[in-house]
């Protein structure tokens, strides 16, 4: 399998865990700081599009930025996925995270269950 990417904001609890859960599961991952080399709006269109699920989840909604911006309301007025992807790439820290995408999956958050099922799951 190749490598997944790893997109983390290393000063989070949350990534730090699923870090340290890939590591101990010898998943193989390029590692990508979520604010210094933030995901573009193309990069997530992709991303939302693998994945299947809705662009609300791709949003850190417990970040100070995403309450400070009231861009929940953004979204329930309507925003389209292309001007979520495009309010996504303007800064890292309204990303949910971690985030890991591979060749045919995108995982959205760190839940064990379902990065078992996609990284460790079958010939992967």
């Amino acid at each position: 399998m190749q490598p997944v990417l790893f997109l983390e904001y290393p000063k989070c609890t949350t990534c730090r865990r699923a870090k340290a859960w890939l590591d101990e599961h010898g998943v193989s991952y390029t590692d990508r700081h979520i604010v210094e080399e933030n995901p573009t709006a193309e990069e997530l269109a992709a991303w939302h599009e693998l994945s299947g699920l809705p662009i609300r989840r791709f949003f850190n909604t417990s970040g100070m930025l995403y309450r400070e911006r009231n861009i929940k309301a953004q979204l329930d007025a309507g925003m389209s996925d292309a001007d979520a992807c495009a309010l996504l790439a303007e800064n890292g820290m309204l990303v949910k995270r971690p985030l890991i995408v591979g060749d045919d999956f995108v995982l959205v958050g760190f839940k064990p269950e379902a990065w078992e099922q996609a990284l460790l799951a079958g010939d992967r």
